[in-house]
């Protein structure tokens, strides 16, 4: 089902790229606090958790899956994580591997369609809070992991609801995207910060002899068709940057989905163009697409410039409610 959003830009707002851009250059969460966890994987790796509050069985639980490159420092996040402490859930957000500020024991990373650990951890979940109920919030690469995932458990993903927040739901799309006009500034900033956590890597793994990819040729990666060529595809096991991105995006995965799951999404994204949207026809009975006009990436500001009101930490918990128990 496709449906239209109630969302309205703040007046004056309705520039995709003040959308996206405010957020990150003027929200501070000085007086939001986490409990730190790290959780053992079973190859030996690690991922780092935030908690918005030491856990307690029966109590509902929401998992978030930052965007490329976030953390528990990102803006979209810690809204969210103050949201859901004030609906009187626990928050937990879970670092992809290295996103925390400490190095993964592994050469390997993570990817827009790693759902490894993310099962992990919901098992781990299951396990240790049986009585609480699941429910997860992925943005950007995390909302594209989430919706791979629902699709791969399908009737027996333990979360009672998904959402998805600006996925890039066809990853050669968004790619060629950020490699054209002005969002080639977000892809210069992005890419910056995946080669600076590489450069840190290069010292400490054999990547010549694993990828065959040496320091030098750090400076001559300039956008993400070259990154994920080069890194991403042969560091996990794909054979090149289009069986990556055949692979990891979700859109073609959306009709296996079982449970309940949103997926937000502004036309006017800048990371990506409309040809991205699924049709009704690729979405399962129990997801909704909710499309708005504008909205940018991860951004959706309402209210008004002087007092904004950051729409989905409003709108998420809203759906979420309805669901878990």
């Amino acid at each position: 089902m496709i449906i239209t959003s109630q969302f309205q830009p703040a007046r004056g707002l309705g520039n995709p790229h003040l959308q996206t851009l405010l957020p990150t250059l003027y929200r501070r969460f000085n007086d939001v606090k986490f409990i730190p966890q790290t959780l053992e994987l079973d190859d030996g790796d690690f991922v780092d958790l935030a908690w918005t509050e030491k856990p307690l069985n029966s109590k509902p639980i929401v998992i978030i899956f930052h965007g490329l490159a976030g953390s528990m420092h990102s803006p979209y996040a810690r809204g969210m994580m103050k949201a859901v402490q004030q609906q009187g859930w626990t928050g937990v957000l879970m670092h992809f591997r290295g996103c925390s500020g400490r190095h993964n024991r592994l050469a390997r990373s993570y990817h827009s369609g790693d759902t490894g650990d993310a099962r992990f951890l919901l098992n781990w979940l299951g396990q240790h809070y049986p009585d609480s109920s699941l429910a997860a919030i992925g943005y950007s690469l995390g909302g594209n992991m989430l919706l791979k995932l629902q699709a791969e458990l399908a009737e027996h993903s333990p979360l009672q609801a998904a959402v998805s927040v600006s996925a890039p739901m066809q990853l050669n799309v968004s790619a060629a995207v950020l490699n054209s006009g002005f969002a080639q500034l977000y892809q210069w900033v992005l890419i910056r910060a995946l080669k600076q956590q590489l450069a840190s890597k290069l010292d400490l793994f054999d990547y010549p002899q694993l990828i065959n990819f040496q320091h030098k040729n750090l400076h001559e990666i300039k956008n993400f068709w070259q990154f994920d060529n080069q890194i991403t595809a042969p560091l996990h096991g794909f054979k090149d940057v289009h069986d990556y991105y055949r692979q990891s995006s979700a859109r073609q995965y959306l009709t296996g989905i079982s449970r309940n799951t949103l997926i937000i999404h502004a036309l006017d994204d800048p990371f990506m163009d409309e040809t991205i949207v699924p049709t009704a026809e690729e979405l399962s009975s129990s997801t909704t697409l909710e499309l708005s006009t504008h909205g940018g990436h991860v951004g959706f500001i309402s209210g008004n410039p002087v007092k904004p009101v950051f729409w989905l930490e409003q709108r998420i918990p809203e759906y979420l409610a309805h669901l878990l128990n």
